[in-house]
């Protein structure tokens, strides 16, 4: 029996989309709703086919994502995701989940992920744990974890390639119309936007070094067009951006060259250019050691179909 443990509060992308998935003709899967009453989830309301305390008979357990970080979590919820985990059952947390589990103490000394925008966090409630915030999902055995959203998905076609093998999951995947696997990570999916705050000392550095990425940059260059020491930038960089100017520098290249790669047919030599990386080979490096992905593959991920 796979059970999914609902609650109020929780998300309903990752419950249905994951929920379609493992009731598709061809799954073999048993698949049950466990929850006391009525829940709300999202804009809908769902009538659970059994009571939490009911998980304890499944052989794998789904626990979609929380809504709200800073509402307390469900204690119910976690009795019965620990009760089952103790009863022999595989744990599977999709995005925010990861808090109910870690909670529940279920990742106490292992690896896990959650959504890239909440995996600080994550951390720093749950020192125990070894967050990996560049993954899609991790499994350990028992215990599983999957990044935000559409790595929910990459998770259950994981489950189903573990559980009936390679040929099931390539079905369940076309069925979705999605790749049976993903290449990278979350680090592909996330933004570095430039801060913006108005009035900040520098407010005007950020916009003046985004329009010369293409340049050569120092710190001391920085430091002459802030009208400051090379030291005191330092400070103010690491209390602003929580790195330091080159860092920072290096980030902002590597999101010029994502733009380039989305929204123009610019070859990777003059993407490296322009985005200051000087070499083709040079940014093909730190690329992929940055997103987890070639310049290529980014590309043909994000490129629309066609062109511009």
């Amino acid at each position: 029996m796979l059970a999914f443990a609902v609650t109020g509060g929780m998300l309903h992308f990752e419950l249905t989309a994951t929920y379609e998935i493992f009731t598709a003709p061809q799954m073999d899967y048993r698949v049950v709703i466990c929850g006391d009453g009525p829940v709300r989830v999202g804009r809908f309301t769902l009538e659970p086919d059994l009571p939490l305390d009911q998980l304890t008979r499944a052989d794998t357990v789904i626990v979609p994502a929380i809504a709200d970080l800073d509402e307390p979590i469900d204690a119910g919820l976690v009795a019965a995701v620990r009760a089952a985990h103790d009863e022999g059952a595989r744990i599977v947390s999709l995005c925010t989940g990861a808090f109910v589990l870690a909670e529940a103490g279920l990742l106490d000394g292992l690896r896990a992920t959650t959504h890239w925008a909440h995996t600080d966090v994550l951390a720093q409630r749950y020192p125990l744990v070894e967050v990996d915030p560049d993954v899609l999902y991790v499994d350990n055995g028992r215990v599983l974890t999957s990044a935000g959203k559409a790595a929910a998905i990459d998770l259950s076609l994981h489950l189903i390639r573990s559980d009936h093998g390679v040929a099931t999951a390539n079905t369940a995947a076309r069925r979705l119309v999605v790749p049976p696997h993903r290449d990278g990570g979350q680090a592909q999916f996330v933004l570095a936007p430039v801060p913006s705050d108005e009035g900040h000392p520098l407010t005007e550095l950020f916009g003046w070094a985004s329009t010369r990425l293409g340049q050569t940059l120092s710190v001391e260059d920085l430091a002459r067009q802030a009208n400051m020491s090379s030291r005191h930038l330092n400070r103010l960089f690491k209390a602003v951006t929580g790195t330091t100017p080159l860092q920072w520098l290096h980030t902002q290249r590597i999101r010029r060259a994502q733009e380039l790669l989305e929204m123009t047919d610019d070859s990777v030599d003059l993407i490296a250019e322009a985005s200051g990386m000087g070499t083709a080979t040079t940014l093909r490096r730190h690329f992929h050691r940055t997103v987890g992905v070639p310049p290529d593959t980014y590309r043909r991920t994000f490129r629309p179909v066609g062109g511009g």
